[in-house]
């Protein structure tokens, strides 16, 4: 009797705790811990792949025990099926997962970990091969317009020329614009991208705007200002300001990418393999490309594993214009070794021979 190496043999999932150095800030609240989970999936053949669930509440009210009870139940129903067909099982997987996107992510990361490092391949190849390096931004989180002003300089210390910030939330609009201007001041030159994460109402948008235009600030990107079902508003907001939006929270679907280009309502997309997985994001750039919108690669408060996935991802398909992968800067602990290099803003994954290069420390 023979086996088939590609069976999954077991699935694990445990809580992957990582304190940051301080509070990360969005307008739907802040994190003071990243509460995750580390996927470890062992095919037939005893390769070992390894992914991330990186729920964040604030951001889509996913919670670490929705994500553990998701992978129970997807792991009932892969575990003894072959991963070969990792696209067709990543179907079977969300059934079970039961809406679950971070759990989706975290399973089709150590999946494809494990299926690539058998074949001896690189993500970023398997993706496609077109690229090793980004350049990432990074973000200043919500607070107060000296503590703006402190994030942007470390931010330029750093040698990363691209900045992201926080706004919105129940501060408003004076507060954001003191913050933007105090940011302006210490960085003229850095281009900006501008995060409200669905918690900006129209009123306030056209208050930011009017405000930044007074201030001479002309952002890079406004990313998902308004509420995500708002598309009207989100086409207003291009039109008014004259400005590039990207749409985030309002983009989770291929379906929905073809919904926005069709009410012309963003002109980026922003690619986050925690909304649905990592085959749905597949989708998702192949309706983006068709439908001529740019692309932009993020994610939630992730560690160096999953953020080495979304940079090989998005290296590797090319074609990104954008890069938010800074979070495994805002972490006080790294429970892992190898995954991506940074120097100064830019991540390479060049250096990675096989699968997404990241193992958990206490294995090194």
């Amino acid at each position: 009797m023979t086996t088939t190496p590609t069976i999954i043999r077991s699935i694990e999932a445990a809580p992957l705790d990582i304190r940051l150095h301080v509070p990360f800030g969005i307008s739907g609240g802040a994190q003071a811990v990243a509460r995750n989970v580390l996927v470890t999936l062992t095919l037939e053949d005893g390769t070992v792949g390894y992914g991330e669930a990186a729920p964040l509440p604030a951001y889509n009210g996913e919670t670490q025990a929705q994500v553990l009870a998701a992978l129970a139940r997807m792991r009932r129903a892969v575990v003894g099926c072959c991963g070969r067909d990792w696209r067709k099982l990543a179907e079977h997987a969300r059934a079970a997962a039961g809406g679950s996107g971070s759990a989706q992510a975290g399973f089709e990361m150590a999946l494809l970990d494990a299926l690539t490092k058998r074949e001896g391949v690189p993500l970023w190849e398997f993706f496609g091969g077109a690229g090793t390096e980004l350049e990432i931004d990074m973000t200043v989180t919500t607070g107060s317009a000296a503590e703006a002003a402190e994030a942007a300089r470390d931010i330029g210390r750093r040698g990363i020329r691209m900045i992201k910030v926080k706004i919105g939330g129940p501060a408003g609009a004076a507060h954001d614009l003191a913050r933007l201007a105090a940011i302006y001041e210490v960085a003229p030159a850095a281009p900006l991208i501008l995060d409200g994460n669905a918690g900006v109402s129209r009123a306030e948008a056209r208050e930011l705007v009017a405000g930044m235009k007074r201030l001479g600030i002309a952002p890079a990107l406004m990313e998902q200002w308004l509420p995500k079902d708002d598309l009207a508003g989100m086409r207003a907001l291009h039109e008014e300001s004259g400005w590039t939006v990207a749409a985030d929270e309002a983009a989770c679907t291929a379906t929905d990418v073809r919904r926005i280009a069709q009410e012309k309502a963003a002109q980026v997309i922003n690619i986050k393999l925690m909304k649905a997985g990592v085959s749905e994001a597949l989708e998702i750039v192949a309706a983006a490309r068709e439908t001529g919108l740019g692309l932009m690669i993020g994610g939630n408060v992730e560690s160096i594993l999953a953020m080495t996935v979304s940079a090989c991802f998005a290296a590797g398909a090319g074609g990104f214009s954008y890069a938010d992968l800074d979070t495994p800067l805002f972490l006080a602990e790294n429970p892992f070794a190898g995954g991506f290099s940074l120097k100064g803003g830019t991540v390479t994954v060049a250096h990675i021979a096989c699968g997404h290069g990241v193992v958990p420390a206490v294995l090194v």
